[in-house]
Formats: structure tokens, sequence, C-alpha cells
């Protein structure tokens, strides 16, 4: 009989949780103040109830409020450690001006964008000729000034300023569109 899922209920706890189920019900809410959370309760409670099976419990009303309010208890503990670290990550990845949250990482839109610019930027820098790419290089990322790239290209000033104008017009032109 009791591999019959059709069969009634035959156990003491699980009679009382169907008999005192609005009571929990009750219970739950008063201390939760959310319907949501109470529903999830509810069905911890019942999974909880249908694995004590075969226990002889002296009172049942009583043992079922005792695992209802250990639910809660831990449910309790959950939301604020829950909570806690929510907190935590909002105070490291924003910033609250004039009482309003402002996250410090872009939109999703903005750094598709961003991603899409830089291809745009890499496959410029790619396209010109060796020459005009080591001059822009040295001037932008290694930090030189126009006559330190001049001296170590062994070429003029003047030409280092032509290589990084023609290099500004080909990346303004290619990154824009």
């Amino acid at each position: 009989m009791k591999d019959d899922p059709l069969a009634p209920p035959t156990h003491a706890l699980v009679l009382a949780y169907f008999a005192r189920r609005e009571d929990m019900r009750r219970f739950l809410s008063v201390r939760t103040r959310a319907s949501a959370d109470v529903e999830d309760l509810m069905q911890d409670l019942f999974l909880k109830v249908q694995r004590v099976d075969g226990e002889t419990i002296e009172n049942p009303s009583a043992y079922l409020y005792r695992l209802a309010s250990n639910l809660l208890l831990d449910h309790i503990r959950a939301r604020r450690r829950s909570e806690t670290r929510d907190a935590d990550w909002r105070r490291v990845s924003h910033t609250n001006l004039d009482g309003a949250d402002i996250t410090d990482a872009p939109d999703a839109e903005a750094a598709v964008d961003a991603r899409l610019r830089l291809e745009r930027l890499t496959q410029a820098l790619a396209d010109l000729p060796s020459k005009t790419r080591q001059v822009f290089w040295l001037h932008k990322f290694d930090g030189l000034t126009h006559a330190q790239t001049a001296e170590q290209l062994g070429i003029s000033r003047s030409s280092v300023e032509k290589h990084m104008a023609r290099t500004l017009q080909h990346l303004l032109t290619k990154v824009r569109r």
C-alpha cells in the first residue's frame, strides 16, 4: 500500500500537516510578510514532513511548528546573507549621487558599442603602412615625443608629424562609421 501514490497519507505528521495547513500558512505569513516566501516555505515544510515517515512523534502539531520555525530561521539567515552580499557588491560597483544609485559599469549597449569601436580601431591600425603604424605606436603608446620618434626611426620631425596626421585622419574615418 505504501508504494501506491494515490493512497491517502498514513503517518501522523502528514495528517497533522494537512489538518493544520492553513494555520501553518498564517504562522509563516505573519513572520515573513511576503506571500511568495510563505508558499516556498510551505512547500519546503511539506517536503520535510514527508521525509519524517516512519518516526514516532508524540506531539505532531508541536513538531510541525518546530519544523516551520527552523525553516523560517534558515530562510531569514539566507536572506540576510544574500542582502549582505548584495550590499557589499553594490558598495564596490555603484556610486550614490544625491540618493540615486549609479552603477560604475556601462550599460550593455554602451559595452557592445565600445567593443565594436575597438575592433574597428584595431583593424584600422592594422591597415596602416608599416612605417606609419610604427610612428603612431612609438608616439602614442611608448610616449615618445615627435622629436624622439624621428630620432629613433631616423626620419625628420616633419615626417613624423605627417605620419601622425595621416594616421589620425585614417582612424577618424574608419572608427566613426
